[in-house]
């Protein structure tokens, strides 16, 4: 159980630091935060944690190509929140992710990658 309560307080901390330094520097806070910092604690908790090798390579393996239609949405948000505000703005930079990632998703079932 203390494993756990440590696995939950270090990856909170990471995104609490990074929510923190984004405040104070947008640039030094997108850096950190664009960073996959999640996915190589990760993969780090699945190494400890006695996972195959083919387990944690198949997270980075998925984790590249979930990252893909993510893409247009750091493009769509700021676009949009200056027009319509910010709940306007994630709630439609959401649809449009999820529609690029059923979409990317059929793409890349036609050259035998399978994410879905």
């Amino acid at each position: 159980m203390g494993y756990l309560v440590f696995k939950y307080a270090l990856t909170a901390a990471v995104i609490v630091v990074a929510s923190e330094v984004a405040k104070r520097s947008d640039k030094l806070g997108a850096l950190i935060l664009a960073l996959p910092l999640m996915t190589v604690m990760t993969m780090f908790w699945l190494f400890a944690e006695n996972q195959s090798n083919e387990k944690i390579a198949n997270h980075a393996w998925y984790t590249f190509w979930y990252v893909i239609p993510t893409l247009p949405m750091f493009l769509l948000f700021p676009w949009l929140m200056s027009r319509f505000g910010f709940w306007v703005a994630m709630g439609a930079s959401i649809a449009v992710t999820a529609i690029c990632f059923f979409a990317f998703a059929a793409l890349l079932k036609r050259f035998g990658v399978h994410i879905w």
